[in-house]
């Protein structure tokens, strides 16, 4: 069987917090985010193989094992980026009907990886564009990597279905894709009826949402052949304060 993956409408990242502005989403492709970063690929390309050391994701409420992940989390402001002291991941159960309503304490990302040229030039780069849109103001930021393994059949990265994530702007980088199908990512507006599907296939392809304004998700993946994974980090963009249980 043929599965037709649907390339998304890249831009250049110029004019990203425009594409944001107007429709709520924008996707760079990955000489786009070298250009947006000032990283070559090839560095890009060096820090893939921290995604092979993840511990399971144990959390999972409907049973699965097909995720893996750390957490850590960083405060942006201006050209100035901190390290916030180790904390849980929390969502509400309104934006997150399954995982929603606990305290979610994942193992924190490795020190080789924060300490690579990348990590402070992605989250301020990204950081940027999201003062462009909404005005200048630190930005409290959740980093997330996950794998998505196939190794016991299909693999779910988003088990809560279409959501929003309670902040202001979500960040989803394609690290790496390996011998899966599927991985589509769909696009909803929060308060309309049209929408946008799209497979993120080429590593270090990055897509931004205005998470107040758009619901995301991602398609189940499916094996083409044995050890099929999907890893991607996924930041979270949010002004005043980490998102936790009032």
């Amino acid at each position: 069987m043929t599965i037709t993956m649907l390339t998304p409408a890249f831009i250049p990242p110029q004019q990203l917090a425009e594409a944001v502005k107007r429709q709520g989403y924008g996707v760079l492709n990955a000489e786009g985010l070298s250009r947006l970063t000032g990283i070559a690929l090839s560095d890009m390309n060096a820090i893939q193989a921290d995604w092979n050391d993840l511990p399971p994701d144990n959390f999972l409420k409907d049973g699965g094992r097909y995720r893996r992940r750390r957490h850590s989390c960083f405060i942006a402001s201006g050209d100035t980026l901190l390290q916030a002291p180790h904390r849980a991941h929390y969502q509400p159960l309104e934006y997150n009907a399954l995982h929603g309503g606990m305290h979610r304490l994942f193992e924190p990302m490795s020190a080789q990886l924060l300490q690579c040229p990348l990590w402070p030039a992605l989250l301020l780069a990204a950081a940027g564009i999201c003062s462009t849109v909404k005005g200048i103001r630190p930005w409290y930021i959740e980093a997330h990597q996950f794998r998505i393994d196939t190794s016991n059949g299909i693999g779910r990265p988003t088990p809560e279905g279409a959501h929003r994530d309670g902040v202001d702007f979500v960040a989803i980088v394609l690290v790496n894709r390996h011998n899966v199908n599927g991985g589509e990512s769909r696009i909803f507006e929060a308060d309309g009826p049209n929408g946008q599907r799209f497979t993120l296939s080429e590593p270090w392809t990055m897509l931004l949402l205005d998470d107040q304004r758009v619901l995301h998700e991602s398609t189940p993946i499916q094996p083409t052949a044995e050890g099929g994974y999907r890893d991607t980090l996924v930041l979270t963009f949010r002004s005043g304060a980490f998102l936790d249980a009032v």
